[in-house]
């Protein structure tokens, strides 16, 4: 089936051969970009994009991965600079980051894979591993293998599912996908609200606790500004 030359396949209300018309370098730049926005949706549009054939799958493939690696490879850099400069301390003191840096110290191959699927924890999971100084060359492997994994479960989930679902896919599979994470994240911040619980749910904000190192602080900015007000 060639969905880009028919046009009868519609991706979020938009025809596949309009779609097409984004090819080139704008539409891969998108491509790689949007992993700095939301990465899930990132690698949703991607594999939606190469279910449509707009794209060819073998050229989509590197550039999500490089996008996905790109946007969190400096997150490692905010834990490292939090151990020197106040600035960045912000970054450091996210709840859940002193969960995760234990869990990094203990099992860090583990801990970036269940960060690499659970929303949520990717964030203090990253910045916690440069806070408590993982070896960088090791975090950008373990960070292309996760990635790598979590892609080639999303297009092979899509693509099977469309030699299937045929035409239809491409309007409730994308949808249906983007519907399940936000309901996720949704789900996840009621929690966070109703039982005050940190990012790396299920662990709780009780867990998190200050952390060696960082300089001018004995606990968290919140506890260093209440101390000021009093």
């Amino acid at each position: 089936m060639a969905p880009a030359e028919t046009g009868a396949w519609r991706i979020f209300g938009l025809e596949a051969g309009d779609m097409a018309m984004l090819t080139g370098w704008a539409l891969y730049a998108a491509i790689f970009f949007t992993p700095f926005i939301q990465e899930d949706v990132a690698v949703i549009g991607a594999a939606t994009v190469s279910l449509a054939e707009v794209v060819h799958t073998e050229a989509v493939l590197p550039v999500i991965l490089a996008g996905l690696v790109a946007s969190d490879a400096w997150k490692y850099w905010m834990g490292r600079l939090a151990r020197r400069y106040e600035w960045a301390h912000k970054f450091a003191e996210k709840p859940g980051v002193s969960i995760a840096g234990d869990l990094i110290n203990k099992e860090f191959l583990q801990t970036m894979l269940t960060a690499r699927f659970v929303p949520g924890t990717r964030i203090p999971t990253y910045i916690a591993a440069g806070f408590f100084k993982a070896h960088y060359p090791r975090y950008i492997l373990t960070l292309t293998l996760t990635a790598s994994l979590y892609i080639g479960i999303v297009f092979g989930l899509f693509h099977s599912v469309g030699a299937v679902a045929g035409e239809e896919a491409l309007i409730w599979l994308p949808v249906g996908a983007v519907v399940l994470l936000v309901a996720y994240i949704l789900f996840r911040w009621l929690n966070h609200r109703r039982k005050h619980e940190g990012v790396m749910t299920p662990l709780s904000k009780e867990l998190d606790h200050p952390m060696p190192g960082m300089p001018g602080f004995e606990g968290t900015p919140l506890e260093k500004d209440e101390k000021e007000e009093e």
